[in-house]
């Protein structure tokens, strides 16, 4: 990515709002190959399509570029994004799997995240976290904010590539705007996950967003004490995300119609 960041991109699809290149499908296929062997058996949900075995106990979940329109257009503000995944983890398919309290489960189907890793090559800062152990950035134990009120708040929106997310996100600005500090689009979701995590923002919020995009960033905002709620909206493997410092989930619901 870093390499690429500045030459010219193969587009081999667009919308309106949206892009895939074929640096995209390349980053996937390395991806796999490693992980894959590294885990053989396995299987792997991708941004870009799957692979490994459907059957797998294991599953991992990539975006071998999140922040694609950000990369595109030369923007270096983009990451790789991978969670490890097991099928029937102890708590895995019920309502108290990989959240904080109160929250539903946000892994697909009967799958926990046990592992998450984000990295921006840009900035060359490598988040991690395993389940039921500290997150860490390059090596250095993280923690959310203790912000609890909106009025102090940085809070992060993410635009999705439909009509009905990209509503949403417009009825959000336009309430939030008046209400917290700054909000900022920065056009990823898994380093907005991520700043959340190390406290640089105080929530993410998104409707419309994929499960690559927010699986290995949400077990990092778990670990790193704050509060990963989402819940299933309609569409293969989407959600609607309230990924915030523990204290706002509450305040940001409350100002936040539901979406359908």
């Amino acid at each position: 990515m870093r390499r690429h960041l500045a030459s010219a991109k193969t587009i081999q699809a667009q919308t309106q709002h949206d892009v895939k290149l074929e640096l995209d499908h390349r980053c996937q296929r390395v991806i796999e190959r490693k992980l894959l062997a590294a885990l053989p058996g396995s299987a792997l949900l991708g941004e870009e399509g799957v692979a490994g075995d459907p059957e797998s106990a294991w599953r991992w979940v990539v975006d071998p570029i999140d922040g694609t329109v950000n990369f595109a257009y030369g923007i270096p503000h983009s990451c790789v994004s991978i969670a490890l995944e097991v099928r029937g983890g102890r708590g895995a398919g019920n309502q108290r799997a990989s959240r904080a309290p109160g929250s539903p489960s946000g892994d697909a189907g009967p799958f926990l995240t046990v592992l998450g890793v984000v990295y921006d090559p840009f900035n060359d800062e490598l988040w991690t976290a395993t389940r039921g152990h500290p997150a860490r950035l390059n090596g250095k134990i993280i923690h959310v904010s203790t912000r609890r009120g909106l009025d102090q708040a940085l809070i992060s929106l993410g635009f999705g590539n439909t009509r009905t997310s990209l509503e949403h996100t417009l009825q959000a600005f336009t309430t939030l705007a008046y209400q917290v500090r700054k909000l900022r689009l920065m056009g990823s979701a898994g380093l907005a996950m991520t700043y959340v995590a190390c406290g640089r923002f105080d929530a993410f919020v998104e409707a419309g967003v994929r499960l690559w995009d927010i699986a290995a960033g949400g077990l990092i905002l778990e670990c790193a004490g704050g509060d990963f709620y989402r819940r299933p909206i309609a569409g293969e493997h989407v959600y609607e995300v309230n990924a915030n410092n523990g204290r706002l989930r509450g305040p940001l619901a409350r100002l936040l119609r539901p979406s359908g």
